[in-house]
């Protein structure tokens, strides 16, 4: 075969264009929640990571003394309580209650309510309202919500994040042989923050991370040691926090 070079400039071409078409990121999905209500608006942008792969979140507000003021968002399965491949009795996959105290255990002993289990989570009985809970999105996101308590002039907004399964050299899946709970969440949750000051005037923010929950969920602690961590800082690329 002869290999001309209009074939070999033809291949460069769709060469290049395969690799930028990988690269480029869909448009952000725009979410709502809480609309019908009064309140400080604010907008999370949400720009995926290298790692991402369907984690779990949760985002929430804590005011100036460190206490928990409101949920914003938090992933459906861990909201209501009901993995969508949580029941495989019948043979296949269906819904199913779950408890997962591994996933966002920050989030979960901030907000500070037991289960009728006596684990800090949501379930059927006790779920997360609608109002602050949907499906995890699938790429990057905008969300629209409104903060409720219109006293507040100086806060924290919490962001936690989970993969699962995501293994590394430090955080392997013999680390802990009999926690099954640490088995289904690999490196522990990340927690990003931003202190946001309403009286100062700035309008936008960027999350920084500040530590990682326990790997098991079993206490509500911070470690603010992320040197084991790996490509769970890869989840999120960016995490913005728009005000009007």
């Amino acid at each position: 075969m002869k290999i001309t070079a209009a074939f070999v400039f033809t291949a460069v071409i769709i060469s290049y264009l395969s690799c930028t078409s990988s690269r480029i990121q869909s448009p952000p999905e725009s979410l709502t929640y809480n609309r019908d209500t009064t309140g400080i608006p604010i907008t999370i942008e949400f720009t995926r990571g290298e790692s991402f792969n369907h984690p779990l979140m949760a985002i929430w507000v804590e005011d100036e003394m460190g206490r928990f003021v409101q949920t914003l968002f938090v992933a459906e399965s861990i909201g209501k309580g009901v993995f969508k491949h949580g029941d495989a009795t019948t043979g296949k996959w269906l819904p199913g209650p779950i408890s997962r105290p591994a996933a966002l255990p920050y989030w979960s002993h901030r907000r500070g309510i037991k289960n009728s289990h006596g684990l800090y989570l949501p379930d059927q009985e006790n779920p997360v309202a609608d109002a602050y809970t949907g499906a995890t999105p699938s790429g990057n996101f905008i969300l629209h919500t409104r903060i409720e308590d219109t006293t507040l002039r100086k806060f924290s907004v919490y962001f936690e994040i989970n993969q699962p399964w995501d293994w590394n050299e430090y955080w392997t899946n013999n680390k802990y042989p009999d926690d099954y709970d640490y088995k289904t969440s690999s490196q522990p949750a990340l927690v990003y923050m931003a202190d946001i000051d309403l009286k100062s005037g700035i309008k936008d923010y960027d999350m920084t991370v500040i530590g990682h929950s326990h790997y098991s969920g079993l206490n509500g602690d911070l470690d603010t040691d992320l040197s084991t961590m790996t490509t769970a800082l890869d989840i999120a690329k960016n995490i913005h926090i728009s005000l009007e």
